[in-house]
């Protein structure tokens, strides 16, 4: 079975090439080539309970404070319930 690469993190949006760890770790130390660092280390998310509305909230908040204008954040994270994480949990 082929790994699929993934451009942004899909937990968060994040472009994994932006994240300055190249992304998160899997249980066994190696790369994930799905999530980035802030979402997940040694094959755990960094924040399990999270929903997808309250990642979009935190994730608005943070390009906010990059100074993203607010229309640009909305339209950044639009997309964050599509991602793979949020598919297979539910939330």
């Amino acid at each position: 079975m082929e790994l699929q690469t993934y451009k942004n993190c899909q937990s968060c949006g994040m472009p994994l090439k932006k994240d300055e760890k190249g992304g998160g770790t899997n249980a066994d130390g190696t790369k994930s080539s799905m999530y980035c660092s802030k979402c997940y280390e040694k094959g755990k998310f960094t924040a399990p309970d999270i929903t997808a509305e309250e990642m979009k909230v935190l994730v608005k908040s943070k390009l906010k404070e990059f100074g993203f204008p607010g229309f640009m954040t909305g339209l950044f994270t639009r997309g964050i319930p599509k991602l793979e994480r949020w598919k297979t949990t539910g939330k």
